[in-house]
């Protein structure tokens, strides 16, 4: 079997000259070594972007009946500042969560839709809610078009909230001056996962997908 993961730079692999950075489909294999992991997802994507540049197509080309295409994207379809990537939850993204599905069922793939990885935002002691309504717009159409679920919003919601504020630093990409040569100012980023969080978050996307009966237990 193989995994096609379809998605951006919080699902993305990362070259070793670009560590700690890395993404939670990087990991994937790890916890389902089963199968093989075919990582799509690639850094500044939406589900605008990533249809438009084709990058589908090794799964059109390579994909078999029974392999499964993970579908995990907001993170860039939510930022109005980049019109080129922006799509509104309920229109647009939406309907192209629809393409994904289609695109998978046409080939006899299983398409399962990954709410996407929280932002670590903090404020008065409190994990904020992150990713507006695109989480709710996902479950919509995965309920609508009876497709598979992973909640990996609600789950890594969980994992940094029980880090807390200080203690979820580790998962994110928040490195101290000096710790990194690339990076001597250091750098402070709740968007991207270093490799304790992207395990953690494969580790839940795993264990989502053997729940759902998916891959083997």
């Amino acid at each position: 079997m193989r995994i096609y993961i379809c998605g951006d730079s919080t699902a993305a692999s990362y070259r070793p000259e670009q560590a700690p950075m890395t993404g939670w489909g990087q990991l994937l294999g790890e916890y389902l070594p089963e199968a093989e992991v075919v990582n799509l997802a690639m850094a500044g994507r939406s589900t605008k972007t990533f249809l438009a540049e084709d990058r589908l197509r090794p799964a059109a080309e390579q994909g078999a009946p029974g392999d499964l295409l993970l579908v995990q994207f907001a993170h860039n379809d939510e930022n109005e500042k980049k019109p080129e990537r922006y799509v509104a939850p309920w229109t647009d993204y939406s309907e192209n969560l629809r393409f994904f599905i289609r695109f998978a069922r046409e080939r006899n793939m299983i398409p399962v839709l990954l709410t996407p990885i929280c932002m670590r935002i903090w404020d008065g002691g409190k994990l904020q809610p992150t990713h507006g309504e695109y989480p709710a717009a996902m479950r919509a159409v995965a309920e609508e078009m009876k497709v598979p679920l992973v909640d990996l919003y609600g789950e890594s919601f969980r994992i940094v909230e029980a880090r807390g504020e200080e203690g979820s630093k580790a998962l994110f990409m928040h490195l101290s001056p000096g710790e990194y040569p690339e990076k001597p100012e250091g750098q402070e980023d709740n968007a991207h996962t270093r490799r304790a969080g992207a395990e953690l978050f494969a580790a839940a996307a795993a264990r989502g997908l053997k729940a759902l009966g998916l891959v083997p237990g």
